[in-house]
């Protein structure tokens, strides 16, 4: 065990691991199959907003869903790798690099929370649909930046207490 206790290892990791097999699931079901992926069409008086289906179909084949032809879930998984591989890094390496990674790891994660809100406005404003697996990998970003910013704050204040004692 390195840095991290087993409870904040499982934290940092987690979320990311259900980001990538929501991606995973998209890329192979939609990308590869060329078919909707499970769960992804619920219409009419079953939506969860007035006037936004659960489409992914809608979300998927969008203009929206790629950038520079490169689809936005594979820059998803790219993501939550690179998050996992931040994590570990941060829990093995020794001080001063694990203060820049864990750095690096916050701004990483803060990225990822500044694109939902754009992302969130297509589905919504633009497009009235919802992809299922989108919302799961959303959450997850979100679940990540809280794990960072609680464990920042806690490991923080444990490091104020030792100087002050």
């Amino acid at each position: 065990m390195g840095r991290l206790s087993l409870k904040w290892l499982t934290l940092f990791v987690a979320f990311s691991v259900v980001g990538i097999f929501s991606s995973a699931v998209v890329l192979y079901t939609y990308y590869y199959l060329h078919n909707a992926p499970p769960l992804c069409t619920v219409g009419g008086s079953q939506s969860p907003f007035p006037g936004v289906t659960i489409n992914c179909i809608k979300v998927l084949s969008s203009p929206y869903a790629e950038l520079a032809d490169v689809p936005l879930d594979v820059l998803a998984v790219f993501w939550f790798v690179a998050n996992i591989a931040m994590a570990m890094a941060y829990d093995k390496v020794a001080e001063p690099a694990a203060g820049k990674i864990l750095r690096a790891l916050m701004y990483w994660r803060f990225l990822g929370l500044a694109i939902i809100p754009y992302l969130l406005y297509v589905e919504f404003a633009i497009l009235h649909a919802l992809c299922l697996y989108c919302t799961i990998m959303h959450s997850m970003i979100i679940a990540d930046f809280i794990v960072i910013t609680v464990y920042a704050y806690v490991n923080h204040r444990v490091k104020a207490k030792a100087l002050l004692s």
